[in-house]
């Protein structure tokens, strides 16, 4: 095992430098997350993220719960139950729902035209393989602590409140799921009521960053380029806390008064071009291709820094 871990950590200290940026999609994040970060965590002590089971890795990011390895027992949904699902630790629909798009659109829209919606779905410091029912069970609800609820999934401590639309995790992971919440919030600059700050504060002061979570720091730090600062102490959340809105790379105004990127009101205004395929830029000057992306593909940004932040990479050939 030790020797496993080693080759691991190995692998992540020699990540190239190009392939050391953030996963663009949801489905490159999940790929990215599997290889880089939990790749070793399959059969670790601290398991998936709600009951603390072993699984076995299936496909490309998938997985096969072990549910003797955690005392799991299914509640409802069998499939499920076997199965691991990446978690948004910070909901998608959380998220989702302080962008216009999403009033808009729903989540496809917001994946299709808002850069900043993109860059929160598939950051990495966001997900973490759980039991897919728990998973499904939790959906959209806030973290928060839940009595009068019995056992609902064997010996998995997790509890869910379905009726106040509350979920608690179980005691291993309630400061990971805060300093994770705080670190969204304060990146893209959410809005987070008050009783939801307390619970999470006390989560925070009650459970210290452990070494399993200093370590999932660093190898996600490798990729996004960024440690979680409330993981390394550089920032503390309080309560009324500011965020800083670091992530936010496009203004939030509704889609509908914002023109369909073509390659001509590109060049007129000097835009980076994306491929929404490749995740690729190309700049108005010395890049080939820059005239050569399908208007079906082309993503605008206003620079390269708002197309790096969205999750692009620049184009290989560009001089």
């Amino acid at each position: 095992m030790m020797k496993l871990l080693y080759a691991f950590a190995l692998s992540i200290a020699a990540i190239p430098a190009a392939f050391a940026s953030p996963p663009a999609t949801f489905t490159e994040a999940k790929v990215v997350a599997k290889q880089k970060i939990y790749q070793d965590q399959a059969s670790s002590a601290m398991g998936e993220l709600y009951c603390g089971c072993k699984w076995t890795w299936v496909g490309k990011s998938g997985g096969r719960v072990d549910p003797k390895s955690c005392g799991y027992e299914t509640r409802k949904l069998q499939t499920r139950a076997e199965r691991t699902e990446w978690e948004h630790i910070v909901p998608a629909w959380t998220f989702g729902h302080q962008r216009q798009c999403w009033q808009n659109g729903g989540r496809e829209q917001c994946v299709d035209a808002d850069p900043t919606f993109r860059a929160m779905e598939a950051n990495l410091f966001n997900l973490y393989p759980s039991v897919g029912e728990v998973n499904g069970d939790r959906s959209n609800f806030n973290y928060g602590m839940v009595s009068g609820v019995s056992p609902q999934y064997g010996q998995c401590t997790t509890k869910v409140d379905f009726q106040q639309k509350t979920a608690e995790p179980r005691n291993e992971v309630k400061g990971l799921v805060a300093r994770t919440t705080f670190y969204m919030f304060d990146r893209y600059k959410l809005n987070m009521s008050r009783q939801q700050q307390q619970v999470l504060m006390a989560w925070d002061k009650q459970y210290p960053v452990s070494a399993w979570e200093k370590q999932r720091d660093q190898r996600i730090a490798a990729i996004m380029g960024h440690h979680n600062p409330f993981v390394t102490g550089e920032r503390k959340w309080t309560l009324g806390y500011a965020p800083q809105g670091a992530g936010a790379v496009a203004s939030n105004v509704p889609v509908k008064t914002v023109p369909k990127p073509t390659l001509a009101s590109a060049v007129e205004g000097g835009s980076v071009i994306g491929n929404r395929n490749s995740h690729v830029y190309h700049l108005a000057s010395g890049c080939p291709g820059y005239a050569q992306v399908a208007q079906k593909n082309q993503v605008a940004f206003g620079t390269e820094a708002e197309a790096l932040a969205a999750g692009y990479r620049k184009a290989g050939n560009c001089k």
